[in-house]
């Protein structure tokens, strides 16, 4: 494996890895009485917090409803898609090997 290869698996696994906890925090957003201080909830919130907190400053909750989570996913399937999707840049590194 050379080094293409392996930022093509690491990054997609770290993409899809980040694109499930932020929709698992979409899922928790309808249960306001859990406490994200408290394990399981903390593995999830624990990495996808640091990147909710700044979308947060520039879009608030809309209507009580926190919708940072949703941005993010859009984010990451973006990424995603643009890093190793089927017309994705490292795919298209990988063709030329």
């Amino acid at each position: 494996m050379d080094l293409v290869n392996i930022a093509n698996w690491s990054l997609g696994l770290l993409l899809a890895v980040m694109t499930f906890l932020f929709i698992f925090r979409i899922v928790l957003t309808w249960y306001p009485q859990v406490e994200l201080n408290r394990l399981p909830w903390k593995l999830i919130a624990l990495p996808t917090e640091p990147f909710l907190i700044p979308v947060r400053r520039l879009i608030p909750p809309i209507g009580g409803v926190d919708i940072s989570p949703i941005i993010w996913v859009g984010i990451c399937t973006l990424f995603r898609e643009i890093l190793i999707g089927q017309q994705g840049l490292i795919t298209m590194a990988l063709q030329t090997h």
